[in-house]
């Protein structure tokens, strides 16, 4: 009669997986502060930017494609548990996608898009939107499941991290449908991005555990425990 063996997380896989949210929920919270940031430091020219995927057309291409490559791949090779899998897996392999798609350039850069750059910039958005629809999920229902040991600080704050992203969304197609195109110099394609990265950053980088693991290194226990 043969055995099989249940594989037991070791520390180190512990610590992986730690490290690998810690890696997804910085670049989120940097993405939408470094790249208009950024571009306005370098073009001399204080401003918005009209989304974040617009950065593929500034001077902070680069980091925008390579941001949403170091995401996708966090993602992709990110395992803890069956449906945590599945859904990083998703994630991570539509925000390579949206990294290779540019969306349509804007008739500042290109006036008349060829097809190509039109189709592109159409599997950009679709790819965008299941992307945040994934993050939304991880935030709203994996990171909540019952069988996570998370206090309800943490479980709060993921409450509210997907609510954003899913009202972001919303949002942002609301506009589109209405043709709202923003005020004062503020797109709600910008805002929906920005807040809905912010958001999913900011709920990956608490699940890494930083912040409890900030608190034991300072010698502040009680701090520790109620981020838990």
């Amino acid at each position: 009669m043969t055995t099989v063996e249940t594989a037991v997380p070791t520390d180190q896989d512990t610590t992986t997986v730690k490290r690998l949210r810690l890696g997804v929920g910085i670049v989120g919270i940097a993405l939408p502060i470094v790249l208009p940031l950024g571009n306005s430091i370098i073009s001399a020219h204080l401003g918005l930017l009209a989304s974040l995927s617009g950065s593929y057309y500034t001077h902070m291409r680069n980091v925008f494609v390579g941001g949403l490559w170091a995401i996708g791949v966090i993602l992709l090779c990110y395992r803890h548990n069956r449906r945590e899998d599945v859904w990083s897996s998703v994630a991570g392999l539509f925000a390579v996608v949206v990294a290779m798609c540019p969306m349509q350039p804007p008739a500042s850069v290109v006036v008349h898009p060829s097809t190509t750059q039109k189709v592109l910039g159409d599997v950009h958005i679709v790819s965008a939107v299941i992307v945040f629809a994934a993050l939304a999920v991880f935030c709203l229902r994996l990171f909540r499941d019952a069988s996570e040991p998370d206090g309800p600080l943490r479980r709060r704050i993921y409450l509210v991290c997907g609510t954003v992203i899913a009202l972001c969304i919303a949002g942002m197609l609301f506009a589109d449908l209405l043709h709202f195109t923003g005020t004062g110099g503020l797109t709600p394609v910008f805002a929906g991005e920005s807040v809905s990265v912010f958001a999913f950053g900011a709920a990956w980088f608490v699940k890494s555990d930083a912040i409890a693991d900030l608190a034991r290194a300072a010698g502040r226990p009680a701090v520790a425990a109620a981020w838990r």
